[in-house]
Order: C-alpha cells, then structure tokens, then sequence
C-alpha cells in the first residue's frame, strides 16, 4: 500500500505545490492522479519513488517511509513509464526493455529472453526486438516503455501522463491494453493524466486535485460522476457526466429490435422511400453500412462498422453498458443502434427509449 499522510512539498520559493495530502492507495489497485496543469498531481507521484522529497508530512510504501529507504534501491523496484516513452536512442528495443534487470545484476543474455517475453504480453511483436525507438511508431514506442517498466515484475508502477502524445485511436488502444495487463497482473499503479475521460475510464479510484496542490475528491469513478465533492469538481469533469456515468450501469435484457437488412451483392435494385434506412451485411453477416434512399452509405473511410478501432463506432454488444447502448442509438442515421454477438453478426437493434427506460428501473431498484 502507498500512503500519503498529510504530505506537502515547498519550494524554496515559497510556492507550495502539494498542500496537506492524505490518501491511502491499496495493493492491486489501479489509482489515477488527475487534474490541470500544475495542480500537484505529477509532483505527488514523484514523491513515491523519491523523484521529489516531501517537505513535511509522510509518504510509506508498504510501511516503509520512502526518505528512510536509499532511492536507488526504492527506484528498482518501482516500474515508471513517462511521456514520450523515454527511450534510449543508442539501444535496441530488446535492450531498452531489459535495462532494470540489467541493472538489478542480471546477464544480459537473461535478461533479454525475459524482455521478449514482456513485449508479447504487452502486444509487440518480437520481430521489433532489434529495432531502435526512431524506427518505432508514437504507439510501439510507449508499448515499449510499459514492457520495460514491467520487465523486473515491480509490484508497483507510476505512470506519469504516459499516453498524451499519442493519436486518439492509440491512446484508446493503450488505455485498453492496461486494463487487459493490470486484469491479469494485479499491480499498484499510480496514473497521472489531464484527461478526466481517461481517469474514468481506466481508474479503480481517482484523485482530483485543484490549483495549489489541493486535494479536493479521492472517490470511485461512479460516485466521482454522480456526487462531485464541490464545484471545481462539477466542473472539471464536464456537464456531461450524466452520459458518462451510464457507463458504470449494465445494459442486461435490453429489448432488441428487427432491423431492415440486405446483403451487400443486393444492393443494387433496391428500393427505399424517402425516411427508409437500410442496413447493409457482408457475406458473413457482420454490418458494413447504412444505405437510405439517397444512396448514402454511412461508414467511415471505406471501413466497416464492426472496426473497434473506429471512434464512436455505431455498434453494441449485449454486455456493454448503458452508455455503449445509447451511443449506438444515437450515433445511428436511423436511429436503431446496431446490436452484434461475440462473431460480430448482427442479433437485433437497440432504441435510445429503451435505454432510457432501463437506467429508470436501475435507479429505482
């Protein structure tokens, strides 16, 4: 466990950048640190692995008070990923992964086996292994970065803002990618971000902190969304986190509905009236587009539907959320969200109303 208590760091200047922090971040937890620029957030993580001493109060890693431990060996055992990866440029990717079991004594020849171990588990392709960063993509490289925060298998791993300078697309890849590694490695990770969605998303708590290192709410992100502490709260996350907050409700036994469908090859010779949308199906049954009378197909950039790597996509699967449900539904040109099973086929249609319904009865149960 990581426990700040009544922790503050000032600088000689006189300017206090975290002001009387308290908060207890449990083992396996994944805890996002989230706020605007210059709020403290980074500043606090830093002081986990004594990047920055505190000027009063004390901060323990399982019980033990981090400016009684040496840094170096604190920092060994501390995984840290950084914005931009932070490569080193003169190694291969291979020897960047390997560098903290390096480091902590072991041969370079076991150490590299193990790094091509971690790059898989992280989803890189082994091949990249003797590639340079340069040669690496924005996404590859932070892929990187995270396996060689992993390779000596730290209990702990601070990550400080380490996907704001990837293209939205990869940064949802990677915001999913870590949820997929902590489901399995069951780490303490400490995540700073300025992007109140992603804390949302991918936090088991998160810690908002205002102006002057504050603290102002440490909460689950469901009551963040429902209960905002006070206003800098209220308005960090948005006015409307009254959608976001359907996504922590579950969309079992939603009604689906019949959708009007043709196969692709039918297209030609069919009839629409004037409002009619049809859906178009591939071959195998999976949706590739909306036609209407027009003749206008409503898919992005000659991919289909079913692309996950689509943002905002039009499809739902019956154990997404409320908010997936209506996203379809209201990202629909008909109006009728498109409902898909595991193989991608399309089992029925989802109605914004029926969506609405649903959260009512969640309300009052």
């Amino acid at each position: 466990m990581i426990s700040f208590d009544h922790v503050t760091k000032r600088y000689p200047d006189g300017t206090v950048a975290v002001d009387d922090l308290t908060l207890e971040v449990p083992d396996g937890t994944l805890t996002v640190f989230v706020g605007p620029s210059g709020c403290g957030k980074t500043t606090s993580m830093r002081m986990i692995n004594r990047m920055i001493d505190p000027t009063a109060g004390t901060l323990t890693v399982d019980g033990n008070d981090v400016t009684k431990v040496d840094p170096v060996k604190l920092r060994l055992g501390i995984g840290y990923v950084i914005q931009s990866a932070g490569l080193m440029p003169h190694q291969r990717v291979v020897d960047n992964v390997a560098t903290v079991p390096v480091l902590k004594g072991e041969s370079r020849r076991t150490a590299r086996k193990a790094a091509l171990q971690v790059m898989e588990r992280v989803g890189l392709d082994p091949q990249l292994a003797n590639r340079y960063p340069a040669q690496l993509s924005g996404g590859q490289q932070q892929r990187v970065g995270v396996a060689r925060a992993l390779a000596a298998d730290p209990p702990i791993l601070l990550m400080d803002e380490p996907f704001s300078a990837v293209d939205p697309v990869v940064r949802e890849e990677l915001q999913t990618e870590i949820l997929r590694l902590q489901s399995e490695l069951h780490k303490t990770i400490v995540f700073v971000t300025h992007d109140i969605d992603e804390a949302i998303k991918i936090g088991d708590k998160v810690a908002v902190f205002g102006r002057g290192g504050v603290l102002q709410q440490y909460d689950q992100p469901a009551r963040l969304l429902s209960n905002p502490a006070n206003d800098f709260v209220a308005g960090f996350i948005g006015a409307d986190r009254g959608y976001r907050g359907l996504q922590f409700r579950h969309a079992t036994g939603l009604p689906l509905h019949d959708i009007r469908s043709v196969a692709e090859p039918e297209i030609d010779g069919l009839t629409l009236g004037p409002k009619d949308w049809v859906l178009v199906n591939k071959p195998d049954g999976t949706p590739y587009a909306w036609i209407n009378a027009d003749g206008v197909t409503l898919h992005r950039d000659g991919k289909s539907l079913y692309d996950s790597t689509i943002a905002g996509g039009s499809l739902f699967r019956p154990e997404d959320s409320l908010r997936q449900a209506l996203d379809s539904a209201l990202s629909s040109p008909s109006g009728l969200g498109v409902a898909v099973d595991d193989d991608g086929r399309v089992v029925g249609g989802i109605l914004a109303e029926d969506v609405l319904a649903a959260l009512k009865k969640q309300r009052q149960q």
